[in-house]
């Protein structure tokens, strides 16, 4: 690996030095950029607002320096690595660290669910909080699939692309809102902290990261309705510049009918598919179950 010296100074020396002895590259494809400032991974620690007796999954141990500051907060960690050679390193340096959990495992089982080992760290009913400088690859799909989680977490504070970052905090009138920002902000409250450069990582990427906080809403939908909703919105989203009634029509079959729903709950039907409003969205979810139809609009 290149690019200078770190501020974690011995910390990365040590790294670099057992990196280099084993022959350990950076992949694209798992999309390993390490952060190493560690002003910004005590901030992620504490933006995440964990303690003692809190339970913490982290996705992407990448080196271990966010799991150590995560630690130092007195949470539990179960932290997931995909990569083997990172793993086995990762046992050497932490293996015997109390309240730490290693796990090499995909966070995700293809692209529309969550892994069974993720599934099994998180637990049936236990609270828990997602931490993590996640893999860009996989940042949108997760925090979708953590959002319809049957135990989903009660909060999310990651490190995505900016670009991603942007998606999820839209309202209805950005242009970067998406079935993703719909789909996250019906659970949890969500809002950007900070970007973060380049410079910080190694290797360095070509984009800029965003630091966000999703915290879930007192008013989440059940976990019933949320699918209802994934269904619906899986099922017409992509013609989301065309207007509802048309697009329901051609979902329910009849045009009319679909015109008498839309005014048995007060949506004008000549309201485009993409201003829709999350009480709109609801009243349409409840109506009907609208079959499984998976998502395929996340834009991912």
């Amino acid at each position: 690996m290149s690019g200078g010296d770190s501020p974690l100074g011995e910390d990365w020396q040590a790294w670099k030095a057992r990196l280099e002895e084993v022959d350990f590259h950076p992949s694209k494809r798992l999309g390993q950029n390490f952060l190493l400032d560690p002003n910004l991974l005590n901030a992620i620690a504490r933006d995440a607002e964990v303690g003692l007796g809190d339970k913490v999954i982290e996705v992407g141990t990448g080196l271990g320096f966010l799991t150590r500051a995560l630690l130092a907060t007195g949470a539990s960690v179960s932290s997931i690595e995909v990569d083997r050679r990172l793993h086995e390193l990762l046992k050497e340096q932490l293996g015997e660290v109390e309240g730490l959990e290693l796990i090499r495992a995909d966070a995700l089982s293809g692209k529309h669910s969550l892994s069974p080992e993720f599934i099994a760290a998180a637990g049936d009913e236990e609270p828990w909080h997602l931490v993590g400088n996640l893999p860009y690859a996989i940042s949108g799909p997760l925090l979708a699939e953590c959002a319809g989680a049957l135990n989903p977490p009660r909060t999310m504070t990651v490190l995505v692309q900016k670009e991603m970052a942007d998606r999820v905090c839209a309202g209805v009138e950005d242009s970067s809102w998406g079935l993703l920002g719909l789909r996250v902000q019906m659970s949890y409250r969500v809002r950007q902290l900070r970007t973060v450069g380049g410079a910080h990582f190694r290797p360095r990427p070509k984009v800029e990261s965003g630091l966000m906080r999703l915290e879930r809403r007192e008013d989440a939908p059940s976990h019933e309705l949320m699918a209802r909703v994934v269904s619906l919105t899986g099922s017409i989203f992509s013609r989301r510049r065309q207007v509802i009634r048309r697009v329901l029509g051609d979902v329910m079959g009849d045009r009319e009918e679909a015109l008498a729903l839309l005014e048995e709950l007060e949506i004008p039907s000549q309201t485009r598919v993409q201003a829709l409003n999350e009480r709109e969205w609801l009243l349409l979810a409840r109506a009907r179950p609208w079959g499984s139809t998976e998502i395929s609009d996340l834009g991912l």
